[in-house]
C-alpha cells in the first residue's frame, strides 16, 4: 500500500494533475544525484533532482505473493553527473535508487515512493544506459548463509583470511599491452603470482577499474575480462597476489591453513557412489 498526504491523494484523483517523477541514486561509494522528468529542476528534501537527463522507467507492477518486482530504467548520459566511463567501470552497481512522484507545482504536498531497490546490471550503448531495478523481493532468490564448500569460501586477505596484503601488493607501470586484456609489467614476481589476484588502474583511461588476474605468467598479466577502455603503455596499476583458495596453496604458499574456511575432506557424490551395492 502507497502512502501519501491528502493534500498529495486529492491532487491525484483531480481531473488535472502537475506530477513529476523523481530519481535519487546513491552509490555504494556515498555519491548522492537526484534527476527528474519534470522541464525543469527541483529541490526535494534539500537535493537538487536535475533535468538535464532523461530517464524513462518501464512499468510499475507490485503485488503481494512476493513475486519479483524488478524493473528496467532507461536514460542517455546528457549530464555531466553520468559519466559513460563510470558506468562502464561499475561505479553504479549495487547503487541505491528511490523513484518517487511529487506534484511540481506544490512540492510541500509530499511524495509517493513507487519503488525503492537498487541497480543491478548496468548496460550502455552510445549515449544511452539502462539498468535492472531490483527490488527487495529480489533478496529473497539469493542465497543466504554459509555452505559447505571444497575451497576456501572468504575473501583473501579479509578479516577472516588475515594473511596482511601490504607485502603481496605490487605499484607497477604498464610497460608494453598485447591486447585489451594483457599487458606486462616489470615485475620480478615468479609466475602465477597474481594469479587470481585484483588488477585495479591507478591512472589512464581506466583509471578507478578493478578486475580480477586471470593469469600471470613470468611478466606478462591477463585480466578475465578486457578493459571498458585501451590500455596504454605507462599506465600505473596495482596488482596484488591472488590464492585459488585450495588448501595446498592456503598451507603452502601462505602458511596460513589455520584460517582456512572450506571442508576439502567431505565426501561427495563420487565417494557415495564407489560404494558397492548389495543386491
Amino acid at each position: 500500500m502507497k502512502t501519501l498526504t491528502p493534500e498529495l491523494a486529492a491532487h491525484i484523483a483531480g481531473e488535472v494533475t502537475t506530477l513529476a517523477t523523481c530519481w535519487r541514486l546513491e552509490r555504494t561509494d556515498g555519491w548522492v544525484r537526484g534527476f527528474t522528468d519534470h522541464d525543469q529542476d527541483l529541490v526535494v528534501d534539500g537535493l537538487v533532482y536535475t533535468a538535464s537527463t532523461g530517464f524513462l522507467p518501464s512499468a510499475i507492477k507490485s503485488g503481494s505473493d512476493l513475486s519479483v518486482d524488478n524493473l528496467d530504467v532507461d536514460g542517455f548520459l546528457d549530464d555531466e553527473a553520468l559519466k559513460a566511463q563510470d558506468l562502464s567501470n561499475g561505479l553504479y552497481d549495487g547503487a541505491r535508487i528511490d523513484i518517487f512522484i511529487v506534484n511540481w507545482a506544490d512540492l510541500s504536498m509530499g511524495r509517493v515512493v513507487l519503488r525503492r531497490g537498487w541497480l543491478g546490471e548496468v548496460k550502455r550503448a552510445d549515449q544511452r544506459f539502462s539498468a535492472e531495478v531490483r527490488g527487495v523481493a529480489n533478496k529473497l532468490q539469493q542465497t543466504s548463509g554459509r555452505l559447505y564448500s571444497r575451497l576456501c569460501r572468504t575473501d583473501f586477505g579479509s578479516s577472516e583470511c588475515k594473511v596482511d596484503l601490504a607485502p603481496l601488493t605490487d605499484m607497477l607501470a604498464i610497460n608494453a599491452v598485447a591486447a585489451g586484456d594483457t599487458f606486462t609489467v616489470p615485475t620480478a614476481r615468479p609466475s602465477g603470482f597474481y594469479t587470481f589476484g585484483t588488477c585495479t588502474f591507478l591512472s589512464g583511461a581506466n583509471a578507478g577499474a578493478s578486475t580480477e588476474v586471470l593469469q600471470h605468467l613470468n611478466q606478462s598479466v591477463q585480466l578475465f575480462t578486457p578493459m571498458p577502455r585501451p590500455i596504454a603503455v605507462g599506465d600505473q596499476v596495482r596488482l596484488v597476489a591472488g590464492c585459488d583458495k585450495t588448501p595446498e596453496t592456503c598451507s603452502g604458499r601462505y602458511g596460513n591453513i589455520l584460517n582456512f574456511r572450506g571442508e576439502p575432506h567431505i565426501p561427495g557424490n563420487d565417494k557415495v557412489f564407489s560404494y558397492p551395492v548389495k543386491g
